[in-house]
């Protein structure tokens, strides 16, 4: 690769762009910026902030370019009537690596410090205690380096206090019930991605009505839950950089590469990376990258973590872009009288049920001693009840596509479903369905005493499904299956989310996973089967068996 020089760094569009919006909002606003106060928070943390960790231990911190602007705009415009900040909200998404708890950690100095509030309350709060603990304890040891700030504080392992101006700086656990009652001037939310719901966010910002110029600062690297306080956050913060919306006290900074940009290219990771050769080094994202090419559950959290790319999920399993190359066309028809076996996931009665047939099939390769090897043919069938189509919007798109089966009725059908199974043995030779044992009892038995069909009750825990789980990804990235390009099940395989346990079992995870995996569930069921049955033929059914002396 080669290495981008920062005169031509592609970096920062999208916060330069937030700059001009503000300071045209400013304007129109008639707000006056202070120059002076800009200047007095670039001096605080130029003259009393030094590094704390790793090579640049004692050494005065350097306010970056893109730093500096970020401190200027939130300390620098005040109000014209009595001169007091314009901004009480700052959103600061930035991938990992780039000084952000130092960030966070300059903020909650300044506002202790240098603000002029009297009996100022300034809060480091996360998801837990431990990380709410992180920017503090980096603030404490600033504190404890410098002479001139340790006169002034008292510090303890869990908050510090400046006697003189009755001020305090607190971490904050996580049991949002117990913050009522504060009354807050400055909050540092670190990591806001990791707030299971937005309680203490609401509890804190709250605290904050009776103080003449409040900041809170998010702090967070992107995250991949749509229903979080961070998404609504960042969410709001795109639509004031979009210009949909208008709002001077909410100050946004994001830093990300885009979703189509590619991620193995380092100038998508300058891009992303306001300190990427400062405090982040170009060989560590050389070694994440490399990491997160061989290793496709890593891949997403490498987007996340080091790009800050919203993902679909935590750890995404499958890498799509892998499972698009696996598409070549199946059909019922290719098939007739052909052996295959199917695994049924049956979901609630009132959601989407999927049987999916798995079609052994030898497929060319020229490194096998036979010149084949045995690949697989997947051919889903998805069933939704009628009244469930409104459930979701994307099951009236699957329904308008034709790609999903309708049951009548407000639940699923199961003698509907069962009569479909029947038709479908009529045109191919069903050997064997697996089934979840604890949800399709009664299906099974109808099928196994009217149909005649082998049935095979199926766990859903590591032990049965970890062999599968692995063969199913084994196959996909050595294009050895094929699925047709099933829009439902490429949906279903987008959502999935693996557990591991202690021994590196893995199993998809329906709880942790972020939609519906019923078709990836059904596949790696029926893909055991084929894979226990002695479907392949021997190689010595080609050649004799050769003896060693």
């Amino acid at each position: 690769m080669t290495t981008l020089s920062r005169k031509k760094n592609p970096r920062r569009k999208v916060v330069h762009k937030n700059y001009r919006k503000i300071r045209r909002i400013c304007r129109k606003n008639k707000f006056i910026f202070s120059h002076r106060k800009a200047h007095r928070a670039i001096r605080f943390a130029e003259q009393h902030i030094r590094h704390v960790k790793g090579a640049l231990a004692g050494k005065p911190f350097k306010v970056e370019k893109w730093e500096r602007r970020i401190i200027r705009r939130i300390f620098g415009w005040l109000n014209r009537k009595n001169l007091t900040r314009i901004v009480r909200e700052v959103y600061i998404e930035i991938p990992r690596k780039n000084g952000k708890s130092f960030l966070g950690s300059f903020f909650g100095l300044y506002l202790l410090f240098a603000d002029q509030e009297q009996g100022a309350e300034v809060v480091s709060a996360a998801a837990d205690t431990e990380q709410a603990a992180l920017v503090y304890d980096v603030a404490k040891q600033i504190v404890l380096n410098n002479n001139q700030l340790n006169k002034l504080a008292r510090t303890y392992k869990r908050s510090m206090v400046v006697y003189r101006s009755a001020s305090k700086y607190m971490v904050l656990s996580a049991d949002a019930f117990t913050k009522h009652g504060k009354n807050l001037s400055g909050i540092i939310f670190d990591e806001l991605h990791a707030q299971p719901n937005r309680e203490l966010v609401d509890v804190l910002t709250t605290s904050t009505s009776a103080r003449t110029q409040p900041l809170t600062v998010y702090l967070t690297t992107a995250g991949y839950d749509r229903n979080s306080i961070c998404w609504e956050k960042h969410e709001y913060a795109r639509k004031i950089l979009d210009g949909t919306q208008e709002d001077f006290r909410f100050y946004p900074v994001i830093f990300a590469a885009d979703r189509e940009d590619d991620w193995t290219k380092e100038e998508t990771w300058f891009k992303a990376n306001p300190n990427l050769g400062i405090s982040k080094s170009l060989d560590y994202m050389r070694a994440e990258c490399e990491k997160a090419k061989k290793e496709p559950a890593y891949e997403n959290t490498f987007k996340r973590l080091e790009l800050n790319i919203w993902t679909e999920q935590d750890i995404r399993w499958m890498p799509m872009s892998s499972w698009d190359t696996c598409g070549a066309a199946v059909t019922l028809e290719e098939f007739a009288g052909r052996e295959c076996f199917g695994g049924l996931d049956l979901a609630t009665k009132e959601d989407m049920t999927c049987l999916s047939l798995v079609f052994p099939e030898k497929i060319q390769d020229p490194n096998s001693p036979t010149g084949s090897q045995i690949g697989y043919a997947i051919l889903p069938f998805y069933f939704l009840p009628e009244e469930a189509i409104y459930r979701k919007p994307i099951y009236r798109t699957f329904r308008d596509r034709k790609e999903v089966i309708i049951t009548p009725g407000p639940i699923v059908d199961y003698q509907f479903i069962e009569h479909k199974i029947k038709q479908i043995n009529e045109i191919v030779n069903i050997k064997e369905i697996a089934f979840d044992r604890w949800n399709a009892t009664q299906v099974s038995i109808n099928l196994a005493n009217n149909e005649g069909m082998e049935m095979f009750p199926f766990g859903q825990g590591f032990g049965s499904m970890s062999s599968p789980t692995k063969e199913l990804m084994a196959l996909v990235l050595a294009k050895r299956i094929r699925h047709g390009g099933n829009r439902v099940l490429r949906w279903n395989a987008s959502n999935v989310t693996v557990e591991q346990n202690a021994a590196g079992d893995l199993k998809p995870s329906k709880g942790k996973s972020t939609d519906k995996i019923d078709g990836i569930v059904a596949t790696i069921m029926g893909l055991d089967r084929a894979m226990r049955r002695d479907t392949a033929e021997s190689i010595y059914s080609e050649r004799e068996m050769i003896v060693l002396d």
